[in-house]
């Protein structure tokens, strides 16, 4: 196994995720164009300096009838007119996938600073057309043709099989859904900031929080998202000259510590099958936190300050906390009831409102975890801040477990 890497990030900015382009009557170019140069005036980075640019992206060609992402980077500014750029798919782990193709061209030596861009403008069709376009994230044939909100139904089945093999209670969902709701009202960009929820109202079993996928109700899903998110990677050379123009030290610029990344198969019964005598339900995406892990140089969750991680629906963290190593196999629930989510707690889960409380543009989901773990590490994540954070690390998740990212961040 390949070691940790020289890859450092230097900051980037997130667009309001409550905001609906489409009602703007505004073109996913502008979407893209406002995270870009946000990031530039943020990181105070000349449009120049960038030598290359990837863009992770789900399903333009879907939501937008528009392909060829990567060369829209060349309309956020004039100077980027004859970069080199790329586009990377992965379902929702396509930002993720962005960032580790631009990490391996650093580490490589090709570049020394590059863009990273993850972007999703969800809102341009209905619900039910949305949900038949996330279900090509999954076997669309076999799993989701014909199937009304596919999603929501594949990861109730994982639900089901924690419930199967160790006993799965709805309060700790729902628990897991007040808490994340509860830390979007600290971030300023999260698309609940100003939404309603608690335990109760997630374990209402009424009209107001309907079902939409056996044990999966609304309450326990992420959320329809416009967004996009950009980052910049630089190599230690650049990071070096960089830290001294801004007046800081190398060591005051986070770096990504370690990488994990692995693909199961795709449907989600066949995964469940291979794991039938594995400690772990998702065992590939167990290895893709121990690759990470190993890669870092730390030992595991001890060592690990914040966590970013996927929670598409709350049984996703669910699964999260125990492959994490927080619990032992099965026994999530008792960081559920100890309180170690919290952002004052034990094992902290996104502080910044995760895929249901910040939202869930998928395409730009990885690159937000990223981003959202470098606030941590420099200590500006503001109101959602964690205390002393070292060392952070995101688990980002493309279909129903299928392609499994990690990165640890920290300085």
């Amino acid at each position: 196994m390949a070691a940790g890497s020289d890859v450092y990030v230097l900051g980037g900015y997130m667009t309001d995720f409550a905001r609906n382009w489409t009602k703007e009557n505004k073109h996913f170019s502008a979407l893209m164009r406002e995270s870009v140069l946000g990031a530039l005036e943020k990181c105070d980075i000349a449009p120049e300096e960038i030598e290359s640019a990837h863009v992770g992206n789900f399903a333009a060609e879907l939501y937008c009838m528009q392909g060829h992402l990567g060369a829209f980077f060349t309309e956020a500014h004039p100077a980027f007119s004859g970069l080199p750029t790329a586009r990377h798919e992965a379902a929702c782990a396509s930002g993720s996938i962005a960032i580790l193709v631009a990490s391996a061209e650093i580490e490589a030596g090709r570049y020394d600073l590059q863009a990273v861009v993850g972007i999703e403008q969800m809102k341009t069709v209905s619900a039910a057309e949305g949900g038949a376009f996330l279900g090509t994230a999954a076997w669309y044939e076999q799993e989701a043709e014909g199937i009304e909100f596919p999603f929501p139904k594949l990861f109730g089945k994982l639900g089901d099989e924690y419930d199967k093999r160790y006993g799965l209670k709805d309060e700790y969902l729902a628990e897991i859904s007040k808490i994340n709701y509860a830390n979007a009202k600290l971030n300023p960009n999260a698309q609940t900031r100003t939404w309603y929820m608690n335990k109760e109202h997630a374990l209402c079993r009424t009209d107001d929080n309907p079902s939409v996928g056996g044990r999966i109700r609304i309450s326990d899903c992420s959320q329809v998202t416009d967004g996009a998110v950009t980052v910049f990677l630089a190599s230690r050379e650049y990071a070096e000259k960089y830290a001294k123009g801004m007046g800081k030290k190398l060591a005051d610029i986070p770096r990504i510590k370690g990488w994990g990344h692995n693909t199961a198969r795709l449907k989600f019964d066949d995964k469940v099958a291979e794991s039938h005598h594995a400690e772990y339900v998702l065992p590939h995406v167990r290895s893709t936190l121990t690759s990470a892990w190993k890669r870092a140089g730390v030992s595991g969750p001890e060592d690990i300050d914040v966590i970013e991680t996927h929670d598409c629906f709350t049984t996703s963290e669910y699964m999260a906390i125990d492959h994490f190593g927080i619990t032992k196999p099965g026994e999530s629930w008792k960081a559920v009831e100890e309180g170690w989510l919290e952002i004052d707690g034990k094992h902290p889960i996104n502080p910044s409102g995760g895929l249901i409380g910040a939202g869930h543009p998928v395409g730009a989901t990885g690159v937000r975890q990223l981003l959202d773990c470098y606030k941590q590490v420099v200590g500006e994540a503001g109101a959602f801040q964690v205390e002393g954070a070292k060392n952070a690390q995101t688990l980002n998740i493309g279909g129903t477990g299928t392609t499994s990212c990690s990165f640890v961040v920290g300085r």
